[in-house]
């Protein structure tokens, strides 16, 4: 069985850290004076400084020891946070990541030029605290802090028995004690068991320290900032004239708990500024249960895994499919009952199997925030960002696939979209700009959509691209619909000159392809003067889905069942009477249907009683007309071949349960197909 890489596991708590850090940024940018976003942020760096010193990651500790200790200043009210400040910090964290995805790559003066932004937004100086890490060159300019009165302290502490265990190395709080002033260190042995007894994972020893600090309790709670709600701790103030006569505690003494912090007179001017370190618990029970619980709450698993657990679903699905079509063909009961048990098991399995491969959109429209904040400071625009549908749930790789497109998506509404503030005052818009992401569920699909309120699409300069690009012939009729999607044509753009943002013509191509990949589709609407919106219609999963089984000819169709409306019977007479125009009429409406023994060539007679399956992707509605139905399916979607790449009425295939193949019908192109039908038959009429 293999083991988690410790830096492994390193790097992907500490990506989720500069992300908890990025969020805090930017909500301090709309609350600059919000103490608690500030106290957030500080703690994200110290926690990331901390992590990375634990794990040899000294270049990232170093580098962002430097912009804890700018938080640290605004914390104590040294300076104001600024704007300036936020951006700073925010350029500092992209080198944070760099640092931490390659440690040991050659990064230049990169570090040292946002060090000096860094200093310039805190007012020319950085008041790094009394004792800077040896790797940490202060920045040229750099002005000490001038001297503070020396204070004692006794801090008495044990962790729980199961700290090292879970990642806490009790050697690095000595050493940033250490780090405060001069120290003296005794550990409490008294509780180590007899050997016979003792787990050699877990913790027995408390220390004893006398420090001597220009620090105040702040940073002594800061210390222990990251294990504080599972230890027991206790700091009591010596004065400095007795501190050096006052001997450490007996080591037969059990440390003091953590009440006596609480009980211990503590001066106003050590009272720590950090509320959510100050309030500490006067009774603690059982602390070592506690932290095992949480632990037990969340669970880490790689993604591999996942993706494993779903391709050995998947075979058993297929088998479980196998035995049924065994089962059926039986007239042993006992063999029945067990191939409808496996079948009941396998599809709760395949149930939660999905719901664990299932996470929110939130995490992939987080991504957002940091990237139109950028935009906004590059162009000029006041732009504001607003999610809806943020707990709608997408199979992790639908997220991880969409991460791209969305960004071409959003910066071409901010870029092509959205108005300057002046434009937009002189269209009697307010200044700010409006982009919206917004995602809900409907059916088997989610629809992400991207909406602006800006100037809309301009159809004549999109038709006098795509005619001098020799897309359309001059003056060719088109829907608004097809014009509208021309856009998305490789090479297309209608800017006007390249800039960083646009006018490649290379970004809504990707978007185009990628989305077709996950077997999605693409919705376009633009109002000229008001705004755009592009919706994205992705399946929910990639991986298993339900299907209706369908026979058409010879050959068997899986169409996903999310699509489908309604079954109706089309008889012969009523299919011979349609053969001019292919409509049926529906609820006094009238909905056009593909014959599909016609579309796939079949060359055989259609059977008596045909069906006809209605599906629908949004407000659109084709019928299909099958030779017949044969239920309902389980599904395990494989890729088609790289030579059936072009084939878009297939989105893949699947294996049956007698082990032969049947393709997936792609149900967006097969609408697509049926309205172009009927557009085509209105024109003609």
């Amino acid at each position: 069985m293999s083991t988690l890489d410790p830096v492994a596991v390193f790097r992907t708590e500490a990506a989720e850290c500069l992300e908890a850090i990025e969020a805090g940024l930017l909500d301090l940018t709309h609350q600059l004076d919000n103490k608690d976003l500030v106290d957030a942020v500080f703690r994200g760096l110290h926690t990331l400084k901390g992590s990375g010193a634990m794990f040899g990651f000294e270049a990232l500790a170093a580098f962002t020891h430097h912009c804890e200790t700018a938080f640290d200043r605004v914390r104590k009210g040294e300076v104001a946070a600024t704007s300036e400040l936020v951006a700073a910090v925010l350029s500092a964290q992209d080198h944070m990541r760099a640092l931490v995805d390659q440690p040991d790559a050659d990064h230049g003066d990169i570090g040292h030029k946002l060090l000096a932004q860094l200093q310039a937004a805190v007012g020319g100086k950085e008041a790094a605290p009394a004792a800077t890490p040896a790797a940490v060159p202060a920045p040229a300019g750099v002005r000490e802090a001038p001297a503070k009165k020396k204070n004692s302290w006794r801090i008495r502490f044990s962790l729980p028995a199961n700290s090292m265990a879970n990642g806490t190395n009790p050697l690095g709080l000595l050493d940033e004690l250490r780090d405060l002033g001069e120290c003296t260190v005794r550990a409490n042995t008294s509780a180590i068991p007899a050997l016979d007894e003792l787990v050699p994972t877990d913790l027995h020893i408390s220390w004893d320290v006398t420090l001597t600090s220009e620090q105040d309790r702040s940073a002594i709670n800061d210390v222990f900032i990251f294990v504080l709600d599972d230890m027991e701790l206790s700091v009591e103030e010596i004065d400095g004239p007795t501190a050096a006569a006052v001997a450490p505690a007996d080591e037969k003494a059990a440390p003091a708990p953590v009440a006596a912090a609480s009980a211990a007179p503590v001066p106003p001017a050590a009272v720590p500024e950090f509320r959510p370190v100050e309030a500490v618990p006067a009774k603690r029970e059982a602390p070592a249960a506690v932290s095992q619980a949480k632990a037990a709450e969340n669970v880490r698993v790689p993604a591999e895994r996942l993706d494993e657990l779903m391709d050995r679903v998947g075979e058993l699905v297929i088998a479980q499919s196998r035995l049924s079509q065994l089962a059926s063909a039986s007239t042993d009961i006992a063999l029945r009952s067990v191939s409808e048990e496996i079948e009941r098991l396998s599809g709760e399995l395949r149930d939660t199997l999905m719901v664990l491969r299932m996470v929110p959109v939130a995490t992939l429209f987080s991504r957002f925030r940091r990237l139109v904040h950028d935009l906004a400071r590059e162009t000029g625009k006041v732009i504001e960002l607003v999610t809806e549908g943020e707990s709608t749930e997408v199979d992790k790789t639908v997220i991880e696939r969409l991460a791209d497109p969305l960004v071409h998506l959003v910066r071409n509404s901010i870029d092509h979209g959205l108005e300057t503030p002046a434009e937009r005052l002189a269209s009697g818009k307010i200044e700010a700009g409006t982009v919206t992401l917004s995602a809900r569920q409907a059916g088997g699909e989610v629809i992400i959509s991207i909406k602006d309120d800006g100037r809309g699409i301009n159809r004549e300069r999109v038709r006098a691209k795509a005619e001098s690009s020799g897309l359309i012939q001059p003056g060719q009729p088109l829907s608004d619909s097809e014009l509208l999607q021309l856009i998305f044509a490789p090479g297309f753009s209608t800017a006007a000159a390249i800039t960083n943002l646009s006018g490649r013509g290379v970004g809504m191509d990707v978007v185009k392809k990628t989305v077709e990949a996950l077997r999605g589709a693409i919705d376009i609407v633009s109002v000229p003067g008001q705004g755009s919106e592009v919706s994205l219609r992705i399946p929910l999963t990639l991986a298993i889905i339900d299907g209706l089984l369908v026979r058409v000819g010879s050959g068997r169709y899986v169409i996903p069942l999310s699509a489908v409306e309604e079954c109706l019977e089309l008889s012969l007479e009523e299919d011979l009477r349609s053969r001019g125009r292919s409509f049926i009429s529906l609820r006094d409406s009238l909905v056009p249907f593909l014959r599909l023994r016609d579309l796939f060539r079949t060359g055989t007679k259609p059977d008596v009683h045909q069906k006809v399956v209605v599906i629908s992707t949004g407000t659109e509605r084709v019928g299909l007309v099958v030779d017949q139905i044969i239920g309902d399916h389980q599904t395990v979607i494989k890729s088609m071949s790289k030579l059936h790449n072009n084939v878009a009425t297939f989105s893949g295939a699947t294996i049956l349960g007698d082990g032969s193949v049947a393709l997936i019908l792609d149900v967006g192109h097969l609408v697509a197909a049926g309205q172009q039908q009927e557009a085509q038959l209105r024109v003609a009429g």
